[in-house]
């Protein structure tokens, strides 16, 4: 069987997951990046009175018509207004309220005097600027009205977000809960930093990779570790992760060598294969399958290689079920800047830097081995299977990362 594009992979693995359903109550402090699980309203207008936009004082319009330098209109000032304080004095005819920024409005009082355009008076002031009826004067509901939607269900909430529920009154929030993911990285050459580099081990990068991005991209990693090239071993840790994870991701072990155990390991686990292989580079012998109805993701060990798989397959993976169309693939043109000498015989992903309309390669390494040279990427081009090579100054296709 030939290897399948990318774009039957994907939909191969998301005809088999749904959205997630389940909804928890968080603390606002805690739900930065989650989803609504619900339309939210407001229960009161907000600001909740009319309210001061400045310092100044709070009068009549009809007291300072034509008012100027030359020609003040002098007023008594009779209280003053504080944020978080309402005055209970009524503005009437040559009077003024001394008011704060955020303080509300007295009654009487149709407009806001800003201070520089007074002397700044105590008992009285003179008032050097006219100013017309609700001028500098922020209505109750200016923001919301009582009985407006103000967030959608399904929407990701930011710091803006979080601060309106806030302004609602609102200590949690109403959400979706995280998928749930385990992470496991296989090989014997393997050892976790800070362990003893001893000859013939490397430091485990992919652990640190896989789990960190999927944190970045909402996920909740519920199990990390790392096994040798035992599929025993690996087979078991599977089967423990499975009882909490909605999807399980492996690095290592899917090529066709001695120690490539996942084919194997698949085997024990009585899983139901869904494909090997995929017409991509780097990343092509990825291996995935179906255990106890969780999508089983085994990526390639090599670092770049595992990190490419990771935005093509398991990103729409979780876009899907957090229903976040904000993690999809996005695709854009861009124009090269650097030249990739490479023949692809299939379609192969190239690490680069995306700004203003241009993408350049960074210098280094593409070998799927390599991950140093990817620091500071923010994007893959795509080139075509069949591309003898590209070019400087050509127009790409590229994913945003």
């Amino acid at each position: 069987m030939s290897e399948l594009t990318l774009e039957q992979a994907q939909g191969l693995l998301l005809e088999r997951i749904k959205e997630i359903k389940e909804t928890e109550r968080i603390p606002l402090w805690d739900a930065i990046g989650r989803v609504t699980a619900e339309d939210i309203f407001a229960k009161h207008d907000q600001p909740p009175f009319p309210r001061s936009p400045l310092d100044g004082y709070a009068v009549r319009s009809g007291d300072i018509k034509g008012a100027s330098k030359g020609s003040p209109a002098r007023l008594t000032v009779i209280d003053e207004a504080d944020a978080g304080h309402v005055s209970k004095t009524k503005v009437v005819a040559g009077t003024a309220v001394r008011i704060m920024t955020g303080a509300p409005i007295p009654e009487g009082a149709d407009c806001i005097v800003g201070q520089e355009d007074t002397d700044y008076g105590e008992d009285t002031v003179e008032v050097y600027e006219k100013i017309s009826a609700y001028e500098n004067y922020c209505f109750a509901g200016e923001d919301y009205k009582a009985g407006t939607k103000i967030i959608d269900k399904g929407m990701k909430l930011g710091a803006v977000e979080i601060g309106i529920l806030a302004s609602l009154g609102l200590r949690e929030a109403y959400v979706l809960r995280k998928p749930r993911a385990a992470v496991l990285t296989t090989g014997d050459e393997l050892v976790l930093p800070g362990e003893e580099l001893k000859p013939g081990k490397i430091y485990d990068s992919n652990l640190y990779t896989v789990v960190t991005r999927l944190t970045a991209l909402g996920a909740e990693v519920v199990r990390k570790g790392r096994t040798g090239d035992s599929k025993e071993e690996a087979a078991a840790w599977i089967r423990d992760a499975g009882k909490e994870a909605d999807i399980i991701i492996t690095t290592g072990g899917v090529s066709v060598g001695k120690k490539d155990i996942m084919h194997d390991v698949l085997k024990l686990l009585n899983c139901e294969r869904i494909f090997w292989k995929i017409a991509v580079k780097p990343g092509m012998p990825t291996l995935c399958a179906q255990y106890e109805g969780k999508l089983l993701i085994c990526l390639s060990g090599n670092p770049f290689g595992a990190a490419v798989n990771l935005e093509l397959l398991v990103r729409p993976i979780l876009s899907k079920l957090m229903g976040r169309k904000d993690l999809e693939l996005k695709r854009i043109r861009a124009v090269t800047q650097s030249a990739f000498p490479k023949r692809s015989g299939v379609t192969r992903y190239v690490r680069a830097f995306y700004e203003d309309g241009s993408v350049r390669i960074p210098k280094g390494s593409n070998a799927s081995g390599i991950l140093s040279s990817m620091c500071g990427c923010n994007c893959l081009i795509e080139i075509p299977a069949g591309t003898p090579e590209l070019k400087k100054g050509e127009e790409v296709w590229i994913i945003l990362i």
